[in-house]
């Protein structure tokens, strides 16, 4: 099997997708405050603790937007093989976006794990760990990060209609990825 020549594209609308990301977050926090506030009925008020506690989200939400990128890397080793100087981490400045990305093509099926690999990592693990200690910082900034992969379950839709086989290489500055649908050797199709 051979991929096609001309890839297909997949990009993502930012300005879209920043509005998604203050619906979901905006739901996910009410959401999951009711739910502490119903499951442990000790909510209480304090000015200092929301201080304290604010400065701790901040700190918290910046060390998981980090580990969010860098869980991207791991899941660009662990799932699609490639080598650690293949692998790119940075900020864009003009988008104003964090990104993680490989200069090695990786199989569809192995980019939508290392896709959602943060989600599971930076989002849904510190809501699970918040709840169970009781803790509304912790709880809050899953949330955060869950609403935060919007844009990674936005390519992981566009990446399940192509075949697990096809390579995807990742654009090292933008957010857009170009597929490589494979061919059969033997058909007559222009190359």
């Amino acid at each position: 099997m051979l991929p096609n020549k001309e890839p297909n594209v997949i990009e993502l609308d930012i300005k879209k997708l920043m509005i998604d990301n203050i619906v979901i977050t905006s739901g996910l926090v009410i959401l999951f405050t009711a739910i502490q506030y119903i499951c442990f009925k000790d909510f209480h008020f304090s000015f200092w603790k929301m201080i304290g506690g604010t400065i701790l989200f901040i700190i918290l939400y910046i060390v998981f937007i980090i580990l969010h990128e860098a869980f991207h890397l791991i899941g660009f080793m662990l799932f699609g093989k490639v080598p650690l100087k293949s692998l790119k981490y940075g900020i864009n400045l003009e988008l104003g976006v964090a990104y993680a990305t490989t200069a090695k093509p990786l199989y569809n099926h192995a980019m939508k794990k290392a896709l959602l690999l943060p989600f599971w990592m930076t989002g849904v693990l510190p809501t699970i760990v918040g709840f169970y200690f009781n803790s509304t910082f912790l709880i809050l900034v899953g949330a955060f990060l869950m609403a935060g992969a919007v844009g990674d379950f936005a390519m992981y839709k566009k990446l399940r209609k192509y075949p697990n086989d096809s390579l995807v290489q990742d654009d090292p500055k933008l957010p857009k990825l170009y597929v490589y649908i494979p061919q059969e050797e033997n058909d007559n199709t222009p190359r």
